[in-house]
């Protein structure tokens, strides 16, 4: 567990919360820099996603993008 806390992101990773942390213009347009991007379908993109926002090797990389979506799911979660 030490040597994964130490290691650093994938590439693939930090592609991840790069993308989060961009805007869109408007609907679809992030779905499809998913898919051209980096070559994920949506859901396994926001799978992927959910899991990095657990990682603490992905807050060490992006504190502020990691904290934002973390409140993000939390408010959707206590919505439900």
């Amino acid at each position: 567990m030490e040597r994964e806390e130490r290691q650093e992101l994938h590439r693939r990773e930090q592609a991840i919360l790069a993308l989060e942390r961009r805007g869109f213009p408007g609907p679809g347009a992030k779905e499809r820099a998913i898919r051209e991007e980096l070559g994920l379908a949506p859901v396994r993109y926001y799978q992927l996603l959910n899991a990095l926002l657990d990682d603490e090797r992905a807050l060490a990389h992006d504190p502020v993008t990691v904290n934002r979506l973390r409140r993000v799911r939390e408010a959707r979660r206590s919505e439900r």
